[in-house]
C-alpha cells in the first residue's frame, strides 16, 4: 500500500510540470550575485521539472569567463536543449553563444541583464532583455526629485563605467540633474570584484553615506551601479538621512528584506502585495516614509521566467524574436501572476543592436503608494 502511494506521489509531481517535449538550459548567477534571478529559476524549474535544466556562472565571473563560457556551451551539448537562457548575460556570454552556433546553429538563446555592449550582445542572441538604462537616467533623477532630492550621489567603479549603457546612464542622469537645478556627484567605490571584495566595498558604503549627509544634508539622494552594495546603502540611508529612488536592478526583495531585517514565510516568497506592505510598514515605521522607492516586482526574477517562456514560445514557433507586442505580452503575463494591477510601462528596442528589448515598470513609493 505505501509503495503504491510512493508511486501515485511521483506520478502527480510528474502530472503537475508542463511537458514541453524538449529542455530549456537556464543560468544565472548565485544567491550571492543575484538572488533575485537565482530565485526566478528555481520558480521555473518547479513549474517544468527536469525540463529546465538551470546551472549557475561563477561568482568570480570577470576572472572565470571560460567556466562560464564551459557551462553553456556544455547545455548545447544535449541535443534535448533547444534554447538557452542566460540572466544575466556577464562578460563570457556573447563568446559562449558564437560557441555553440558553430555547432548548433539552431540553437535559441534569450539573454537578461547583459554586461556586454548592445550591439555585440543583439547580435549574437535572438532576444535580449534589459531595462531602459539609459531612459532610467532621466526617469531615476525624476523620481528623487519627485522625492524632493537637492542632489544625487552615483556610486560606481571603472569596471562598470566601462560598460556602455552604464556610462551613456550616468551621462543622462549628470544632463537631467542640471536641467532640473540639482546636483550631480560621482562617487568611485571600491569594486566588489576587486582585492576589497564585495565586503570591502560594502564597508565603504557604510562608512561613506554618513559622510556625505554630514556634507551635503538628508535632501541627498543616492544610487549604485552595483547589487551588493544595495542593502548596505539601505541600511546607511534609513539609519543617517538620505533618498534611495531604487536600485541598480529594482526589486522589492534586493537589499530591502535584508537591510530591514524582514523575514519572509515560506509561504510568502512569491506574494509581492503582502512582501511590498512588510516593507513599506518598516520603512515608516523607522520614519522614512516617501524616502524609499522601487519597482513592484523584481525585475531580474520577470526578465528570468519570462525569458524562459519566451524561449518557449520561440522554440514552438508561437511568437517571432522581432515582435515587439508579442514580447511585452508575455513579460506582462509573468507580471501579472505576480502582482495584479501592474505591467510594463514603456518597452523599446536599441537602436541597430536587433532584438534587444529595453523596459520600464511604474515605482512604488514606501509611504505613499497604496498596499
Amino acid at each position: 500500500m505505501r509503495k503504491f502511494l510512493v508511486v501515485a506521489v511521483l506520478m502527480l509531481a510528474l502530472l503537475s510540470f508542463a511537458a514541453l517535449g524538449f529542455k530549456i538550459g537556464l543560468v544565472t548567477g548565485t544567491v550571492s550575485q543575484g538572488e533575485d534571478e537565482y530565485r526566478g529559476a528555481e520558480n521555473v524549474v518547479r513549474k517544468y521539472g527536469s525540463e529546465v535544466i538551470h546551472v549557475t556562472y561563477p561568482d568570480k565571473f570577470m576572472q572565470e569567463q571560460e567556466t562560464t563560457i564551459a557551462r553553456i556551451v556544455e547545455l548545447a551539448y544535449d541535443p534535448k536543449v533547444k534554447a538557452i537562457v542566460i540572466c544575466q548575460g556577464v562578460p563570457g556570454t556573447v563568446a559562449a553563444i558564437r560557441r555553440v552556433k558553430e555547432f548548433r546553429p539552431d540553437m535559441i538563446f534569450v539573454v537578461g541583464v547583459p554586461h556586454e555592449d548592445p550591439e555585440i550582445v543583439g547580435s549574437a542572441a535572438d532576444v535580449v532583455l534589459e531595462t531602459d538604462t539609459p531612459g532610467r537616467g532621466i526617469t531615476i533623477v525624476d523620481l528623487a526629485y519627485k522625492m524632493g532630492a537637492k542632489r544625487l550621489i552615483h556610486y560606481s567603479f571603472p569596471r562598470h563605467m566601462s560598460y556602455k549603457l552604464l556610462a551613456e546612464r550616468r551621462n543622462i542622469m549628470e544632463q537631467r540633474c542640471k536641467e532640473l537645478g540639482m546636483e550631480f556627484i560621482f562617487v568611485s567605490a571600491p569594486d566588489p570584484l576587486g582585492e576589497q571584495g564585495l565586503t570591502g566595498a560594502q564597508q565603504f558604503i557604510l562608512e561613506d553615506v554618513p559622510r556625505q549627509v554630514a556634507k551635503y544634508g538628508p535632501d541627498t539622494a543616492f544610487f549604485s551601479t552595483n547589487c551588493g552594495m544595495q542593502e548596505p546603502l539601505i541600511k546607511a540611508i534609513l539609519q543617517h538621512g538620505g533618498i534611495y529612488p531604487e536600485q541598480c536592478c529594482p526589486s522589492p526583495t534586493h537589499g530591502y528584506p535584508g537591510a530591514l531585517g524582514i523575514e519572509i514565510p515560506a509561504d510568502k516568497k512569491g506574494d509581492y502585495n503582502y512582501i511590498l506592505k512588510a516593507i513599506n510598514d518598516k520603512i515608516v515605521e523607522k520614519g522614512g516614509a516617501g524616502r524609499f522607492a522601487t519597482w513592484p516586482v523584481p525585475v531580474n526574477m520577470v526578465f528570468t521566467e519570462a525569458g524562459v517562456e519566451i524561449a518557449i514560445e520561440l522554440v514552438q514557433k508561437k511568437i517571432k524574436a522581432d515582435d515587439t507586442n508579442a514580447i511585452k505580452a508575455v513579460l506582462d503575463r509573468v507580471i501579472s501572476q505576480k502582482i495584479s494591477g501592474y505591467g510594463i510601462k514603456t518597452i523599446k528596442k536599441y537602436p541597430n543592436a536587433g532584438n534587444y528589448y529595453m523596459i520600464t515598470m511604474d515605482s512604488v513609493i514606501f509611504g505613499v503608494t497604496k498596499f
